[in-house]
């Protein structure tokens, strides 16, 4: 294998993902032969090869070396192609883990010209010697608030926040109370069992010298004193803030953002002045974009002067006429510009947004009729939408399916929608600024089209919803989820209208196609709120859907820890399901109420008659996911039983089904199921490598509560092993992460993992002070950390101190 190596050190630039394809296809290895040697699945090896994982963990590539038999040469090159996870540049060794918590800022395209002086300023202010952590930036639309902070928290992340920054876009979101919830998704935070999402950033942040920036905050302004609240609760936590107004609490800063400086109106500039200027600099650029060759000279700077004093300084009006300059010379662009701004919009706006309005005014009136009419209608997506989309939601009357592209590519050139290739890199994503789309909205309803756009909006929603709902289940489960990621803000506007001015029956069908995204990705608080507001407004009371949305409903219910509702909605479900003689329903229904009895130990639900009932149906059902998770719930109960013999056949037959489903979900629970079995039998090898197979699978998915539950499982495997140390740092590592993430353990897993008599037997094993300094160097391990800890030194020597 050594001759790989020449061919791989002349190319420097290689990926990881590559150089890892090259190896396997020299050592004639298919990727399913690869995943087998290495205790990865096939299709870890495709999402690593196809850089859609570009920084795989050290023990990831460690073991695709030992399988692909690796010289150090060969290792060191593997691993010299890894992106560091703080730079995404720079190579990281294997060995050693991030010491920087990656910042979240979205990258700039372009560079932000004309101010210097207000970043410096604003970095200064997020010193934390400043004493100010509440900073409001503010100012109207259009100022560039969002591009100056961003900046400002590029610069002062690297100086005062080792902990971190995290850039949350409020823009699309409707409703105040989403705030908390979206600041926790964007953290990868989940909600814990009926602990609000305030109460879990505060103890995640609480010790962490972290800033958070948090975008248009204007129309969720009710929000203001949870912000306050956490600051109050997290002494090291500093927030920035964009929005049109300030938000009106106790120690904030506000930071006005002025417009960027013009040319002195009061005399001739020289050409060389006009272009120094901040404003005349950010429009020059920009019209190079558009026109490379054009240059400020004696002849139009005058004339360039003058734009930039008319559209007063403001980035977005600039970058909007610059865009005109395409088709337009500064002559011509000045002339048209006077007469917009002859139109002004509402006398009770303050004069920069009537100037702003009118540039928007001026840019509208330039558009041809089906160019103006695709516009309106866009402004019904939020957080962005795809061509396909567009097609579908806006082709109609004046505007044809077969020119939206021509169409949307005019809007992209005028600057009124920008557009952005997706992570994938195989296709474009579209969007307006906020300011540009609000306009927009407006002329959407002045045209009278409103109703008719985000009717057509919400059916395109609809579909997606349904279309993704069976994909949730199969090999296809991770693609839709992303995708249904991406559009989470589109589903939440056609949800917003449906369950409130439009369609109630529309609405809860979107919502009960959803549940399972809503509880697979976090949202649980969220998700219910939705699914319970369609069962109050929907004339749909007895058919499937309710049927089908009650279930889902009482299922998050369960994972909040709340029984008590979990039961009642489940109850209704299974009558309906009874009602209506679906067999996949009632046998889905049965399984969760009898999970509601399990887990919440609640007597009044007679789990064996459940159980009978839902076994006798097993004949008539045709969904293999609901098979095996009939099989997983007679695991369960077996399991209660102390029938461990049938718990384990259960769970291996239920196992075999979500394989053959391509449910990664399923399957990593299940692995994580059986390991608890062969714990609780003191089948301590077996347990943990079934622990460690869930852990590196949970990974891959992002499934915390998985990742949490193995550590809890190899802490068990270590006190039966006789490794006291060992187990109070991973018991220190599962309460770090529980806390951290907001997951509550279950009462089975405790149960099985014999959570309080391995505490007392590892305490008896190691004097006090050796036990909190092993359980605190847990609790203070990174992910990465935690996960080298427990994959690579699973079984080995453990001193009876740290």
């Amino acid at each position: 294998m050594k001759k790989r190596i020449p061919e791989m050190t002349r190319e420097q630039d290689i990926p990881f993902g590559s150089r890892l394809r090259r190896l396997r296809e020299a050592a004639g290895l298919t990727q399913e032969e690869l995943g087998a040697r290495a205790g990865l699945t096939a299709k870890a090896i495709s999402l690593l090869e196809r850089g859609r994982r570009k920084r795989p963990y050290p023990h990831t590539v460690t073991s695709l070396a030992d399988a692909l038999e690796l010289s150090e040469e060969e290792r060191a090159v593997l691993t010299g192609a890894i992106p560091s996870r703080t730079t995404g540049d720079a190579p990281v060794p294997v060995q050693k883990a991030a010491t920087v918590s990656p910042s979240s800022l979205p990258a700039s395209l372009t560079p932000l010209l004309g101010r210097e002086r207000e970043v410096k300023e604003v970095v200064g202010l997020l010193d934390q010697l400043s004493a100010v952590r509440l900073l409001t930036l503010t100012g109207p639309g259009g100022i560039g608030k969002t591009r100056l902070g961003i900046e400002a928290a590029r610069k002062a992340g690297g100086y005062y926040f080792p902990d971190g920054v995290a850039f949350v876009a409020l823009a699309p979101l409707a409703d105040a109370a989403l705030v908390m919830p979206t600041v926790s998704q964007v953290l990868g935070l989940r909600e814990a069992a009926g602990v609000p999402s305030l109460e879990v950033l505060c103890r995640h942040l609480r010790e962490r010298k972290f800033l958070l920036v948090l975008d248009n905050f204007e129309h969720v302004a009710e929000a203001a004193p949870e912000v306050a609240e956490l600051l109050g609760s997290c002494p090291s936590l500093s927030v920035l803030v964009t929005s049109r107004a300030p938000l009106r609490v106790r120690g904030e800063r506000e930071y006005p953002v002025s417009p960027l400086a013009v040319p002195d109106p009061t005399r001739m500039p020289e050409a060389e002045e006009v272009a120094q200027t901040p404003a005349a600099e950010l429009f020059i650029e920009r019209t190079r974009a558009a026109s490379p060759a054009f240059e400020v000279t004696s002849e139009n700077a005058a004339t360039v002067a003058a734009i930039c004093w008319r559209l007063d300084g403001l980035p977005l009006a600039l970058e909007l006429a610059a865009a005109r300059t395409r088709f337009l010379g500064p002559t011509a662009l000045l002339s048209r510009l006077d007469r917009a701004l002859q139109a002004g919009g509402a006398r009770d706006l303050p004069e920069r947004q009537r100037t702003m309005r009118s540039t928007l005014d001026w840019s509208y009136e330039l558009l041809h009729e089906p160019e103006r009419a695709l516009f309106r209608r866009l402004s019904v997506f939020a957080g962005g939408f795809t061509l396909e989309a567009a097609e579908e939601v806006c082709a109609s009357g004046v505007v044809e399916a077969e020119e939206v592209l021509l169409l949307l590519g005019n809007l992209v050139e005028q600057s009124l929608v920008l557009a952005k290739s997706n992570e994938k890199g195989d296709g474009i994503r579209y969007r307006m600024l906020e300011p540009v789309r609000q306009y927009a909205l407006g002329k959407l309803e002045e045209c009278g089209e409103a109703e008719e756009a985000r009717r057509r909006h919400a059916a395109w929603s609809l579909a997606l919803a349904e279309e993704a709902e069976p994909k949730l289940k199969g090999p296809e489960q991770e693609t839709w989820l992303e995708l249904l990621e991406a559009e989470h803000h589109n589903l939440r506007a056609a949800l917003q209208w449906s369950l409130g001015e439009g369609d109630a029956g529309l609405g809860l069908r979107v919502a009960a196609a959803l549940w399972s995204f809503w509880f697979m990705h976090g949202y649980l608080g969220e998700g219910r709120s939705w699914l319970e507001s369609g069962l109050s407004r929907s004339s749909l009371a007895a058919g499937p859907t309710s049927a089908k949305a009650l279930n889902g409903a009482g299922y998050i219910a369960l994972r909040q820890g709340e029984y008590g509702a979990a039961k009642g909605l489940l109850e209704r479900s299974l009558a309906l399901y009874r009602e209506l003689q679906d067999s996949e329903g009632i046998v889905s229904s049965l399984a969760n109420l009898g999970l509601v009895a399990l887990l919440g130990q609640r007597e009044d639900i007679p789990v064996a008659d459940l159980l009978e009932e839902a076994l006798g149906l097993r004949p008539q059902l045709k969904d293999r996911h609901t098979v095996a998770s009939l099989l997983a719930f007679a695991g369960v109960v077996a399991g209660t039983r102390r029938d461990w013999k049938r718990a384990a056949a259960l769970h291996e037959e239920s196992l075999a089904l979500f394989r053959a489903a391509g449910d990664a979900r399923g399957i990593v629970s299940t692995l994580n199921t059986l390991g608890l079995i062969q714990l609780v039998q003191a089948d301590y090898d077996g347990a943990s490598a079934l622990f460690r197979e869930s852990l590196r699978l949970g990974l891959e998915i992002d499934h915390k509560q998985i990742i949490l539950y193995s550590f809890f499982g190899l802490a068990g495997v270590a006190t039966g092993q006789e490794l006291p140390a060992r187990a109070a740092r991973l018991w220190g590592v599962a309460e770090g992460m529980s806390e951290a993430y907001g997951i509550v353990v279950s009462p089975i897993v405790r149960l099985h993992t014999k959570y309080e008599d391995c505490l007392t037997t590892t305490r008896s094993q190691l004097d006090e002070e050796a036990f909190e300094a092993a359980w605190a160097e847990g609790r203070a391990m990174t992910l990465e950390q935690a996960v080298e800890y427990a994959l690579e030194g699973a079984g080995g020597p453990d001193p009876k101190a740290p």
